[in-house]
Formats: C-alpha cells, sequence, structure tokens
C-alpha cells in the first residue's frame, strides 16, 4: 500500500538584503581568498542565545563551551555563553582542515591545500582525510601530516616520477653496456 507522504521544500538561505553593498562584497571576497570558502556562525550563535534562557546549573550549557573549548575556538578562560556570542567566522575557519595544512606549511597555498585534501595526501593520526571542511580538534593537530601511501609522504613515486626512473635507468643501463666494448 502506498503511503501518502508530503515533501515540503523550505528556503533554507537568506540573501542579503543590499546584494551589490560594497563593503560587504569586499569583506566576504577577504574571507573566500583568505581561508577558500566562507563559514556561518549562525548556528552556534543560535544555541548559545536559547542556552542563556535557561538556568545556570542547566548540565546543558556545558556542553556546548567544553565542544568548544574542544575544538579550539574559545579559550579554556573563557568559558562563558556570552564569549560564544563574541565569536567570529575566523575563529571557526582557523580550525579547518583546509587552513591547518596550509598553516603547517605542508601546502603552497590555501588552494593547493584543498588539492591535497581531495586526492588523499593528507591524514590526521593514521585516517586519511579527504574533507577540506573537517574540523580539527585541537588534540588532533599536531598529528597532522602526509598519507603513508602518499608520494609526498614517502610512498610509491607518481606516475610521471616512475616513468622518468625507468626512462633514466634504461638509458644508463645501454651507456653502461657501450662503455665496456
Amino acid at each position: 500500500m502506498p503511503v501518502a507522504r508530503s515533501w515540503v521544500c523550505h528556503k533554507t538561505y537568506v540573501t542579503p538584503r543590499r546584494p551589490f553593498e560594497k563593503s560587504r562584497l569586499d569583506q566576504e571576497l577577504k574571507l573566500i581568498s583568505e581561508y577558500g570558502v566562507k563559514f556561518t556562525l549562525a548556528k552556534i550563535r543560535k544555541a548559545a542565545r536559547e542556552l542563556l534562557r535557561l538556568d545556570e546549573k542547566d548540565p546543558r550549557r556545558n556542553v556546548l563551551l567544553r565542544r568548544l573549548v574542544r575544538i579550539g575556538v574559545l579559550d579554556e578562560g573563557k568559558m562563558k555563553l556570552d564569549y560564544i556570542l563574541g565569536l567570529k567566522i575566523e575563529d571557526f575557519l582557523e580550525r579547518r582542515l583546509q587552513t591547518q595544512v596550509f598553516k603547517l606549511g605542508l601546502a603552497k597555498s590555501i588552494h593547493h591545500a584543498r588539492v591535497l585534501i581531495r586526492q588523499h595526501h593528507i591524514r590526521v593520526h593514521k585516517q586519511v582525510v579527504n574533507i577540506p571542511s573537517f574540523i580539527v580538534h585541537l588534540d588532533s593537530q599536531k598529528h597532522i601530516d602526509f598519507s603513508l601511501r602518499s608520494p609526498y609522504g614517502g610512498g610509491r613515486p607518481g606516475r610521471m616520477k616512475r616513468k622518468n626512473a625507468k626512462k633514466g635507468q634504461g638509458g644508463a643501463g645501454a651507456g653502461d653496456k657501450e662503455e665496456e666494448d
């Protein structure tokens, strides 16, 4: 028997009031060029506003604070909901894997970092991560490195390097035989 379902779709984005405002466009362009992507902070601020309404002894208040400290967005000395409302987009963008790979010097640019991540060259601990927006926790930050199977991390060399090595090896072998004659 078929089941009646109602598929109600709603718009999940909000357009700016002034679509071509120069200052806003410049700010967004700066964010995109510096971090590679624009990110939203609205969900966390909304949760903080809802938690401010609750009693101070409510255990749910500390859950959000501990999560933000573990991610590295909030300092341990600032474990109050008021500080969450003062967070900026840049605080979250700094914790992305794409930004961390670039800051550690594993990539030449923020865009190169994204390419390395998508091509499975980067691992966190022993797990290969191919999502540039992966949020890196504070304890995982020191474990970001090249994958063991990646040519950058000492794995099998790439196609062109193998081809050139084979060509160089073949040429050297033929040259040695001629010298012996």
